[in-house]
């Protein structure tokens, strides 16, 4: 079972960037992404119900942020726009294999990605 995150980079303030997430090894209901800055506790981002689609954001992304997904390929897509300082942090992919949309707590998710560094700059 495996989560590989990639994507993340430098990017200006205001700028975009596009994460994946792809998922080998079994089938999940769940995948989300998390974030964790420096000096802070891991926070939830997104998450989607990889059947039906169905989505739910935090607010301090909803927006800006949007998910996408390649049921093919099983690759969960994070689309940053308008990215904010405050945007800087390791993100990391999650998945369960049971679940919903709604579920924000990092230890509802059993499988984690290696995470990959986003640095946003004035």
């Amino acid at each position: 079972v495996q989560l590989q995150a990639s994507g993340g980079g430098l990017v200006q303030a205001g700028g975009s960037l596009r994460l994946s997430c792809a998922a080998s090894g079994r089938t999940y209901s769940v995948m989300g992404w998390f974030r964790q800055a420096p000096g802070k506790e891991r926070e939830f981002v997104a998450a989607i119900r990889w059947s039906g689609g169905d989505s739910f954001y935090a607010d301090s992304v909803k927006g800006r942020f949007t998910m996408s997904r390649d049921n093919a390929k099983y690759i969960l897509y994070l689309q940053m726009n308008s990215l904010k300082l405050e945007d800087t942090a390791v993100y990391y992919c999650a998945a369960a294999r049971f679940g919903y949309d709604t579920m924000t707590r990092a230890r509802d998710f059993e499988s984690w990605g290696q995470g990959t560094l986003v640095t946003v700059s004035s």
